[in-house]
Formats: C-alpha cells, sequence, structure tokens
C-alpha cells in the first residue's frame, strides 16, 4: 500500500504510540508520504503531570516521525478533554492547521486512537474527508463503540488495528460501519516497547508491578489495596505505575500502605510505558484491576497477573452502557479461565443489552447465551434483561407488575411486615 501526502497520528499518551508505531512495522498503515505525530494530553490538568512525550525512552519512538506536534498548543485556551469545533467553524480552522503544519494541500489521513474521545474526533472534524485507521488499545473495545459517533466519521474508518489481547475474540469497535478488524502481530508490539525499554532505568527487576489506575474518588483505596494483594503473594519489593494522568506526588495512600506493611515500595515519576517495564524488569506479579496493560501481561508477556477491585467498581458501574463494563466483565471472564466460544457468547450478550440500537443482529446470540444460564447476575442485571426481553429477566406474564403502583404498594407492605 502507497500513498503520497502527510499522515498524521493523533495519540493521547506513550502506550498509543508505540501501538501505531508497531501497526507501521507490522505494514498495516500505508507506505510513504510524512508522518506526523499529533500530541493530545486530555489529561484532567496536563499542567500538573510530567509531559507524557518527555518520558524515558519516546525519543527513540519521536524518530519515527518527521515532526511532532501538541494539539494542545493548537487549541490553547481550549482543553482537548471538553472541546469540539463547532460545524461552521471547520473549513477556517482546516485552513488555520494546514497553515500551522505545513501541511499546505497534501492529502491527509488520520491515525486515531479512540474514536470517540473529543480529541480524536476534533481532529477527524477538521480534517473532513480523511481516510481513518482506528488503534484499538484496550479490553474495552471489545465491546460496542462508545457513545454515539457521528457516521461522517465512522465511514471513513479503513480499519480497527488492535493487539491480540484474548484470543479468539475480535473487537466490537465500530464494527456496526463495516470496518475490518485487524490484529498487530504481538512480536511488532514487543519490538517497540523493547526499544522504549533501553531507556528505563532505576526500577527493580523482579519486583511485584502495581499498575495505576485513572485518577477517580477511588483510586488511592484502590490502590492501597493492591499494594496490600501484592504484599499478600509474599512481594517485599513492590513497584508502583501511576496513570499517566495522575501525577506521581498523589500516592499517598499507596505509600501509607506500603510502610504500614514494610513493603520496600517504589514510585515511578515519569510516566514510562508499562509495557517498557515489562520487557525491563520482568515483573514477578503484576497486579491491576482491569486496565490493557493486565491483558497485555499475561497475553503477550507471559507474565502472572492478580485483578483487584473488578467486583467492586463492576458493581457501582453506573450507566449500565458504560464503557468501562465491557472491560471489568471480560477482566472477570478472562480469569475464569471461560471457553472461546463462551467468550464470544459473552460479547455478544454483554454488546446487546449495552446497545441494542447499535448491533440489534446480536439479539439471537444474546438468548442462546442466556439461556445457557453459565453467567454471572452482576454481568446482566435483571431489569436490564427484563426490559429487553431477554433470559433471566421477569418473564414477559407477569413484567406488568413492576409497573403496578398496587403491585409495588403490597411489596413494601409485605417488607415491612417481614421486618416487624
Amino acid at each position: 500500500m502507497r500513498a503520497a501526502g502527510t499522515r498524521i497520528f493523533c495519540a493521547s499518551s506513550p502506550s498509543a504510540v508505540m501501538l501505531m508505531a508497531a501497526a507501521v512495522e507490522a505494514g498495516l498503515l500505508p507506505e510513504g508520504g510524512r508522518r506526523v505525530l499529533l500530541v493530545c494530553d486530555d489529561a484532567p490538568v496536563p499542567e500538573a503531570a510530567p509531559p507524557w512525550d518527555e518520558v524515558p525512552g519516546f525519543a527513540r519512538l519521536r524518530a519515527r516521525f518527521d515532526a511532532v506536534l501538541s494539539w494542545n498548543e493548537a487549541i490553547r485556551p481550549f482543553h482537548p478533554a471538553a472541546w469540539t469545533p463547532r460545524t461552521e467553524d471547520v473549513p477556517l480552522l482546516e485552513r488555520h492547521l494546514r497553515r500551522l503544519w505545513g501541511l499546505g494541500d497534501d492529502r491527509v489521513e488520520l491515525v486515531l486512537g479512540a474514536p470517540d474521545t473529543p480529541p480524536a474526533q476534533a481532529v477527524a472534524r477538521v480534517f473532513t474527508g480523511a481516510p481513518l485507521h482506528v488503534c484499538a488499545g484496550g479490553p474495552a473495545d471489545y465491546g460496542p463503540t462508545r457513545g454515539k459517533l457521528d457516521p461522517l466519521i465512522g465511514t471513513r474508518v479503513r480499519q480497527v488495528l488492535h493487539l491480540d489481547l484474548i484470543p479468539g475474540l475480535t473487537p466490537l469497535l465500530l464494527a456496526e460501519f463495516g470496518a475490518p478488524a485487524r490484529v498487530i502481530p504481538a512480536d511488532a508490539f514487543r519490538a517497540v516497547t523493547g526499544e522504549a525499554a533501553s531507556a528505563v532505568a532505576g526500577v527493580p527487576e523482579g519486583a511485584a508491578l502495581v499498575v495505576g489506575e485513572r485518577p477517580s474518588d477511588t483510586a488511592g483505596s484502590l490502590h492501597a489495596e493492591m499494594v496490600r494483594t501484592a504484599a499478600g503473594h509474599g512481594h517485599r519489593h513492590v513497584v508502583f505505575a501511576p496513570h499517566p494522568a495522575s501525577p506521581s506526588r498523589h500516592a499517598g495512600a499507596v505509600r501509607a500502605e506500603a510502610e504500614r506493611l514494610d513493603v520496600d515500595l517504589t514510585v515511578l515519576d515519569t510516566p514510562v510505558p508499562v509495557e517498557a517495564l515489562y520487557e525491563a524488569s520482568r515483573p514477578a506479579l503484576v497486579v491491576g484491576c482491569a486496565s490493557a496493560a493486565l491483558f497485555t501481561a499475561s497475553g503477550l508477556y507471559g507474565l502472572p497477573v492478580v485483578r483487584v477491585g473488578v467486583r467492586r467498581l463492576l458493581e457501582g458501574l453506573t450507566p449500565y452502557h458504560h464503557p468501562q463494563r465491557t472491560a471489568l466483565v471480560l477482566s472477570e471472564a478472562v480469569r475464569d479461565a471461560a471457553a472461546g466460544e463462551e467468550l464470544r457468547g459473552l460479547l455478544s450478550a454483554l454488546a446487546f443489552t449495552m446497545r441494542p440500537q447499535v448491533h440489534p443482529s446480536l439479539r439471537a446470540d444474546a438468548e442462546r447465551y442466556l439461556a445457557a444460564g453459565t453467567w454471572d447476575r452482576r454481568w446482566f442485571p435483571r431489569r436490564r434483561l427484563t426490559a429487553s426481553g431477554l433470559p433471566g429477566g421477569v418473564p414477559r406474564q407477569v413484567a406488568f407488575l413492576a409497573r403496578s403502583r398496587a403491585a409495588r404498594r403490597a411489596a413494601r407492605v409485605v417488607r415491612r411486615a417481614v421486618r416487624g
């Protein structure tokens, strides 16, 4: 495949850059033309964390591109995670960016990460008509497309490139637009991560590695639980890799827990790609929740993993179609060593119940899987199954009772009598 012009790689993390570089190495993207890396830092407070394009090993990745640009600088003072251009401003913005970035009249192609994020959608809207290639980086991409993607963007996607995180499963991301899914070979990805690993220093080998989650109200307690889990498996040396969007100084709960357990803790001050740590230090155990790092650790590097907090996060996750649900459910299902065919049935049922309007053709598959009854009730709440008329919900003959005021009033009376 050869295409002249400029190819813009829109990345929001070092891991995304490594994935895109691996796709290039594997020959999955058109050759020729100019390569431009567009850094999109969508962290809540980008200024509070070290710039991820300055992490150890990034210089090797940077050399693969003819230029490195900043989306944050281009749209300042707007925040990348909260801004998309108005339709009437698109022609003016395209002319401005072509002049600012020296694109001239080049034919532009875009390589995106998560297509539903504001930075990716904004860039895709500005360069109207540019062919799109999507690099899917995590387990959530096995589920239905997140949010409501503009068909003018979805229909331009030429392919979805992904790591084979769960053998036997094909991502459903953008499948409704007919975008074919193609696997990025593991050896190409490991070759790229090996380059980044060459610059990693100061990380003890053979320690337990705790993979940080995105900043949230519960992240601190979850990370502390991960340290306890590592210590419970007999590890006295633990490395904590904060999420790239989380400044290392927010690791107070982790430090306190490590001190209480008398664990030797190393907190990484810069957002080193986790896969580079796998190559550089070969951790004895990887502890996390449901991030892509756990799937790559076990599937691509053969490292032992332990998942912490999946049940708690799954039970409190709202709304039901939250994109993280796919990652959490698959994390539990893979841990239980479900067979490939069973996982495919689970994915069909999950995709249909989350977004039935996007994948109506999966109803029959969902019914077969749910009728077998081998699934966990926490994955498919009864109310959701009832609303969709699926096995496991309230039978249609008595479903009207849930909407009956008299029935609900009678149930309250019975509950009060039982408690009394």
